[in-house]
């Protein structure tokens, strides 16, 4: 019964809070309809602030201006947290005189943190000092998810024919009136739950066998909150949300939980606002939840069908799953958090992914290469979108007419930049995979031989291309091989994909609106949601369906039948 609980409370939460906070994301966001915010009367003046002291303009960008401020600042910021981490070593705040960090793990990381993806090469208390936790790492995990849901938000603004709207602005509203405020919130809270918040070093305490141990603190409240809050899902400890001191009880893994779905749930819900007509928004709300369900019986089930690898051991082949997780924590919790973070994109872990069965792994992998089911924050709303249009394209090759999608044609260029993001995210992953593979740079970094050495691999760059972070952390993956090919992944999976949908939302926007009539394809009803989930399943099926049979499909069969 606790269980079921510890995984309905958070459910229920979300669907209560969800329309309210998508009216107040549309309310931020809408600016450009000419509408005030309730929130301006508090915020604005400090955000004026910040645009005097800096210089920015706030005048509306065109697209091209728009993706180019993307660019350029997110570029920067790499720079400047890669010196960072190269000399870390000599600069202060380092109580654990920690090392600078060698270069192609650092290149890697600045990417991964700036990209939202936060896939770690190293283990994350030994390897960075407090200054690069809290000024490197932490200062990404919110300009990072601010930086996408900018992005969404004038994606969203363009195809409900408004103008794209100013990227500084979207950028300092996502971090001053949805990051901070609620990361301060909620990092109180853990810190209440027992998660440390301290500059003080590691501190040696003796343990029951009587012998003497060091164990490591830190600023884990704050960082904890943005990290689900952001979907981040960087550890500041090397096993992440399995870490007591990262995750020290049920009650903190709900709340986790919560803050992993609270933006990227309520973002079909502001579209709909938005749109001017909700219908929109709940039709793919509920269209999600529902692939989400499945998925996540389908993982709990594979977690309690037992582990006939233990039988040997005189472990009856009926018991669920323990191994690699946490005592605390039920079969059940840990499978549905490793749906969680990777339908959401977050990439935390309460268990460890390599020790998930084949079922389990089969979903967390199949999240990841859909990247639909939610989605990180705001890059995977956009990712919706485009499925939505394939799914209107379709249905309008079927019934002869032009496909229409909030009254404008989708026509043969939109078509073609859509088709070339949807094939860009296999290509990534497939190509990079294959390169691994046959080469010994990349098949040395397996653990575990046959099938499941494939699907470490696939799982890498699947993590990689959409921006999730978790891994099959059998993977010796802190190489020069792997440093460098999973970063290229991250640039290209990250920002081609945000700036070509861009370019699809202002097409649209330049485009007149076509009257509605008895033959047009309505996409506010549930027949359309229902199109949605088989334009994802088909068209993710055909792409990765070969790769998951000779991954986890085989090793189910090879150890189940």
């Amino acid at each position: 019964m606790l269980t079921f609980l510890s995984i309905a409370i958070p459910i229920l939460i979300l669907f209560l809070v969800a329309k309210p906070f998508g009216n107040y994301l549309a309310s931020i966001f809408d600016y450009e309809s000419g509408t005030a915010s309730k929130s301006d009367k508090l915020f604005l003046p400090f955000e004026r602030m910040v645009y005097r002291l800096s210089g920015l303009h706030t005048r509306s960008q065109t697209w091209r201006e728009y993706a180019l401020a993307l660019l350029a600042t997110n570029t920067l910021m790499i720079v400047v947290i890669y010196i960072i981490f190269r000399f870390q070593g000599i600069m202060p705040l380092n109580p654990e005189e920690v090392g600078s960090m060698e270069a192609s793990l650092a290149f890697n990381t600045a990417i991964s943190f700036m990209t939202n993806t936060n896939l770690q090469h190293y283990s994350g208390e030994s390897s960075l000092s407090y200054l690069s936790q809290m000024i490197a790492i932490l200062f990404m995990m919110f300009a990072a998810p601010a930086s996408a849901l900018a992005i969404c938000m004038s994606f969203i603004r363009g195809i409900t024919g408004k103008s794209l709207g100013n990227y500084f602005v979207d950028l300092i509203r996502g971090i001053t009136r949805i990051l901070l405020p609620i990361s301060i919130v909620f990092g109180l809270a853990f810190v209440a739950l027992g998660v440390p918040q301290t500059l003080g070093g590691p501190v040696e305490v003796e343990t029951i066998q009587g012998s003497v141990q060091e164990v490591a603190l830190g600023p884990v409240g704050s960082f904890l909150s943005i990290k689900e809050l952001g979907n981040n899902g960087g550890g500041y400890f090397g096993v992440n949300s399995a870490h007591p001191f990262e995750n020290p009880s049920g009650f903190s893994n709900m709340l986790q939980v919560i803050l992993m779905f609270l933006v990227t749930a309520s973002l079909p819900l502001a579209y709909g606002k938005m749109a001017g007509n909700s219908k929109q928004g709940w039709v793919l709300y509920i269209a999600m939840w529902l692939m989400f369900a499945v998925l996540s019986l389908v993982a709990v089930s594979g977690e309690y069908s037992g582990n006939p690898l233990m039988e040997p051991l005189g472990v009856a082949e009926s018991q669920p799953n323990m191994e690699g997780k946490e005592v605390r924590f039920t079969p059940a919790e840990s499978a549905m958090y490793a749906v969680t973070t990777t339908a959401t994109e977050t990439g935390a872990v309460n268990n460890m992914h390599d020790s998930l069965t084949p079922l389990s792994g089969l979903v967390t992998l199949s999240n990841m290469m859909l990247n639909t089911i939610f989605g990180g924050i705001g890059a995977g709303f956009m990712n919706v979108i485009m499925y939505a249009m394939i799914a209107v394209f379709i249905t309008g090759l079927m019934i002869g007419r032009t496909p229409e999608f909030l009254g404008k044609k989708i026509e043969s260029n939109e078509m073609k930049i859509i088709s070339i993001v949807m094939l860009l995210h296999p290509l990534l992953i497939l190509g990079f995979s294959a390169l691994a593979l046959s080469t010994e740079a990349g098949s040395s970094a397996i653990s575990n031989e046959g099938f499941h050495g494939i699907s470490q691999i696939v799982y890498e760059y699947s993590s990689s291309a959409a921006n999730n972070g978790s891994g099959f952390e059998g993977l010796g993956d802190d190489t020069l091989f792997w440093n460098i090919t999973t970063a290229i992944v991250m640039f290209i999976g990250r920002f081609l994909p945000l700036i070509a949908m861009l370019a699809v939302a202002n097409a649209l926007l330049n485009k007149k609106e076509v009257p509605v009539s008895t033959g047009t394809f309505r996409t506010d009803e549930p027949i359309f949601g229902g199109l949605f989930i088989m334009s994802t399943v088909v068209v993710g099926a055909l792409t990765f369906f070969p790769t998951l049979v000779i991954g986890p499909i085989a090793e189910w069969v090879t150890l189940y039948l």
